[in-house]
């Protein structure tokens, strides 16, 4: 196989001979939108060029494979080229982008941070991409998920997570014999908690943030020592979650 060094996104690597796309290879992409393939596989899909481009870069050896709409490839490896309608099948957007790939699922690390985000049922994939985001602006290094909250290599979190996804260790637990473990002090956002811009907050313990509609569920709720809450000052009746974490951060961060 002859092998040819191509310039594409700043990344330079290594062009393979392509590939068709099949029937087959479509439906087995397809399938990894739903949660049960793609833990039963241990891969999942990423669009775009600027996340496809991060983790060639960083990870290559987590690429399953590449489909493109254009040439050249730029992957040394399994690749595919594919038409636009083909490529409108596999993907997630309205507008599907020309790179796609399947990477495998990372494994968790043990990290020991003493600040890390919990959420509690969150079930938008557009608010968890946001959350993770957000967490990776403020620099978090750990999230802990209940296995209520909403996978997060559903494509549309992964999609509006940015590339946030690849840097941030997200595992998901039985979140309430979790925080009974814990030595660290648990603040929650609700709505009975102190004034957040009245408190001295120290980047240090777990921050709880709950289900967009219920908020943080009873039996977590009875384990946060440090309720807090973010004032209204319109009249509004409720904040977005994800503006909710960003607020919040932002104030742990000070």
């Amino acid at each position: 196989m002859n092998f040819n060094t191509v310039d594409i996104c700043s990344t330079k690597i290594t062009k393979a001979s392509l590939e068709t796309l099949s029937k087959n290879k479509i439906k087995w992409i397809r399938s990894l939108r739903q949660k049960k393939n793609r833990l039963a596989e241990g891969l999942f899909i990423i669009e775009g060029e600027k996340m496809v481009n991060e983790i060639i870069s960083n990870s290559p050896e987590v690429v399953r494979c590449i489909i493109s709409t254009e040439q050249p490839i730029i992957f040394n490896g399994e690749t595919y080229i594919t038409s636009h309608k083909e490529m409108s099948q596999i993907s997630e957007l309205q507008t599907p982008n020309r790179l796609l790939a399947v990477v495998e699922i990372p494994k968790i690390k043990s990290i020991n941070s003493d600040f890390i985000l919990a959420l509690d049922g969150i079930q938008d994939p557009g608010n968890m991409g946001t959350i993770l985001r957000t967490a990776d602006w403020f620099g978090i290094k750990e999230i802990v998920c209940s296995k209520s909250t909403v996978d997060i290599y559903n494509p549309k979190v992964v999609q509006s997570s940015m590339g946030s996804i690849f840097r941030i260790p997200v595992k998901y637990v039985d979140l309430e014999e979790y925080l009974k473990t814990t030595n660290l002090p648990i603040y929650g956002a609700l709505l009975e908690g102190d004034n957040i811009y009245k408190k001295t907050l120290k980047r240090k313990g777990i921050l709880v943030l709950g289900n967009e509609g219920n908020g943080i569920s009873n039996n977590i709720r009875n384990l946060i020592n440090y309720p807090i809450h973010i004032p209204r000052f319109g009249s509004s009746e409720s904040l977005n979650v994800a503006i909710a974490t960003g607020i919040i951060l932002s104030e742990f961060s000070r």
